[in-house]
């Protein structure tokens, strides 16, 4: 029996753990998004901050049309946490897809499943979009310490939009050919996304246009949480919508692109 007959062989939780270590490895590895972790997000809350001040602005919660009066600084760094968390989330989970294909292309060649390396690596990027949702809502403390429950509502929006570029990073990085586009993508994306969903910065960011946004929907669970202690189950579940098709398609492409063309998966 050869080699990668015998790895098609073996049980699927006998190749799962080293697939999965391969891929947290790659993803938290990646020493400039540590330091962005580190360095950038306190960095950015701190100049958002400063330049929001204690402006009074008016955010609309679509799913139950009321026009919240909130404090513009604190909403600022709502809309900050989440412009980092798209940033670094993404970058990440680019970064060590595109640098570890050819490597998963030799594991489908050795027999490894294509369901074992797919799983691991939606289970890895659960698992490091989630770390670096908690740091930046941790991240966030100095500056603005909301109530316990409005806390969490912003977490679970960071979680959610930190799950949705980590997915558009999966679906870039087997997509795209070069580095330079997958990062343009990832970074005016994420800008363009979370700044239009802010009032002070955008005079646009009530309209309707924008629940067509991936940001919009943990935007507005994280504000209706932490402003008006309302649970927008339904937006959060848009967010994790985006997350999935982003994941879906990406994950379609990777199949392809590390399909065996002289062995079946079996």
């Amino acid at each position: 029996m050869s080699a990668p007959e015998a790895l098609r062989r073996r049980p699927l939780y006998g190749q799962f753990p080293t697939a999965l270590r391969f891929c947290v490895r790659d993803q938290t590895r990646n020493r400039l998004a540590g330091l962005l972790l580190a360095l950038f997000v306190p960095a950015w809350y701190l100049m958002m901050d400063a330049m929001a001040g204690r402006t009074p602005l008016d955010f609309k919660l679509y799913a139950t049309s009321e026009v919240l009066h909130v404090d513009g600084g604190h909403l600022t760094l709502i809309s900050a946490g989440l412009n980092s968390v798209t940033i670094i989330a993404g970058f990440v989970v680019f970064d060590a897809v595109r640098k570890a294909l050819a490597f998963d292309r030799r594991l489908v060649f050795s027999g490894y499943r294509h369901g074992t390396l797919i799983g691991a690596k939606f289970l890895a990027i659960a698992l490091v979009a989630t770390a670096i949702a908690l740091y930046t809502a941790v991240a966030m403390l100095p500056f603005w310490r909301p109530g316990l429950a409005s806390w969490c509502a912003v977490l679970a929006g960071f979680t959610v939009i930190a799950l949705t570029y980590g997915a558009l990073g999966l679906l870039l990085g087997v997509l795209v050919k070069h580095d330079l586009e997958g990062f343009f993508l990832i970074i005016m994306g994420g800008l363009m996304d979370t700044f239009l969903q802010n009032p002070l910065g955008n005079p646009l960011a009530n309209k309707p246009v924008l629940e067509w946004f991936p940001s919009f929907g943990p935007m507005q669970f994280a504000v209706g949480g932490s402003f008006g202690q309302t649970a927008l189950w339904g937006h959060l579940a848009l967010g994790l919508t985006w997350a999935g098709a982003f994941g879906i398609l990406g994950l379609v492409i990777f199949r392809i692109r590390t399909r065996n063309r002289t062995h079946t998966d079996g």
